[in-house]
C-alpha cells in the first residue's frame, strides 16, 4: 500500500498528488512514468512522474479526471492509501548536451513538460516555454514554468488569459524570426504534437514528442501501447512503454495514433459516469 502524502486541485479537472514511494523516488528521471492501481480490483493506469523528493520519498503525479479509475483516485484524500505504485518505467528523456530548447506543452501534458523544463534549467540550458490551454481556468503550473523558463508564452483557445491561439503561433513566429533551437520538445494532445511537428519541419529543428497511448502492463508484452514509426518509407512498430515514451516526432504516424486513441473514448466516458453515479448513491 502506498500513502498519499498530499493532494492539490490544480484546476476543475486536474489534480496533483504526492505518493510515498521512496524506491521509485530514488530512481525516477524526467520522462519516465509509473503504473498504479487504486484498489486490488482496479485497472492499471500509467501516469508520468511529475517530480520527486528523495528526502521524504515522495513521487508527484498529476492526472486529469477522465475515466472511472481517475475518478476513484480523485476521491482519495491525503493520508489514505492506494494499492499499487510501480516504476519508474520507460526510458528517461535524453537531455544531455542540449543548450537551447523550446518546450511546448498542452493541457495536462504540461505535467510531463514541467520536470523536463526544470532539469534543463538546472543543467544551465536556455529554456523557452510555450504552454496552451482551452481557457484561463484550466491553466496549470504557470508559476513553475516561469521559474524554469527564461521566456514563457501562455496561449488560451478562447483568449481568456494571456494570448489567444494555439501553441504553434508563437513557435512559428520565433522560427520565422530566425530563432534557432537545439531541439523542440512537444508534450500534450496528439493533435497538438502533430501540428507542432509540422510547424517545426520546414526549419529542420529536431523535434521530440512524448507518446502516451493505451497501456496495460508497461513491459511491452500486451502490445496495447504500440505505435507506428515511418523510417525510410518503411513502417516500424514500436511500444511506447519500453521504446519510449519519447520519439522522433518526424517519424510518428500521428493519424494512426489518433485513430487508435479514439477507440475507447465511449467506453471511458461510460465508465466515468458509472463511477460518478456510484459515489452519488452512497
Amino acid at each position: 500500500m502506498y500513502k498519499i502524502l498530499s493532494k492539490k486541485v490544480l484546476n476543475p479537472t486536474v489534480t496533483q498528488m504526492e505518493i510515498e514511494a521512496p524506491l521509485v523516488a530514488r530512481k525516477a528521471k524526467p520522462g519516465q512514468f509509473i503504473i498504479l492501481r487504486v484498489n486490488s480490483e482496479g485497472e492499471r493506469i500509467p501516469l508520468t512522474v511529475a517530480g520527486t523528493n528523495t528526502e521524504n520519498g515522495a513521487v508527484k503525479i498529476i492526472f486529469q479526471v477522465v475515466g472511472a479509475t481517475t475518478e476513484l483516485l480523485n476521491r482519495k484524500n491525503e493520508g489514505e492509501y492506494i494499492e499499487d505504485f510501480v516504476g519508474p518505467l520507460g526510458a528517461p528523456s535524453k537531455l544531455d548536451g542540449l543548450k537551447k530548447v523550446c518546450i511546448v506543452g498542452g493541457g495536462v501534458g504540461c505535467a510531463i513538460a514541467m520536470p523536463i523544463a526544470k532539469t534543463l534549467h538546472d543543467m544551465g540550458a536556455e529554456v523557452t516555454g510555450i504552454i496552451g490551454f482551452r481557457s484561463k481556468e484550466l491553466v496549470i503550473l504557470e508559476e513553475e514554468f516561469r521559474e524554469y523558463c527564461g521566456r514563457l508564452h501562455i496561449m488560451t483557445d478562447d483568449g481568456s488569459y494571456q494570448r489567444q491561439g494555439n501553441v504553434t503561433v508563437p513557435l512559428k513566429e520565433m522560427l520565422e524570426g530566425g530563432e534557432v533551437f537545439d531541439e523542440i520538445i512537444a508534450i500534450g494532445p496528439l493533435v497538438m504534437m502533430k501540428f507542432t511537428v509540422l510547424t517545426a519541419k520546414p526549419f529542420g529543428v529536431p523535434c521530440t514528442v512524448s507518446m502516451n497511448p493505451i497501456m496495460i502492463d508497461g513491459t511491452g508484452m500486451c502490445g496495447g501501447c504500440r505505435l507506428t514509426l515511418i523510417k525510410n518509407n518503411e513502417r516500424v512498430t514500436k511500444f511506447a512503454c519500453v521504446d519510449g515514451p519519447d520519439f522522433n516526432g518526424y517519424e510518428v504516424d500521428f493519424d494512426e495514433a489518433m485513430s487508435r486513441g479514439r477507440m475507447y473514448f465511449e467506453f471511458e466516458r461510460t465508465a466515468h459516469e458509472k463511477a460518478c453515479n456510484l459515489f452519488r448513491g452512497q
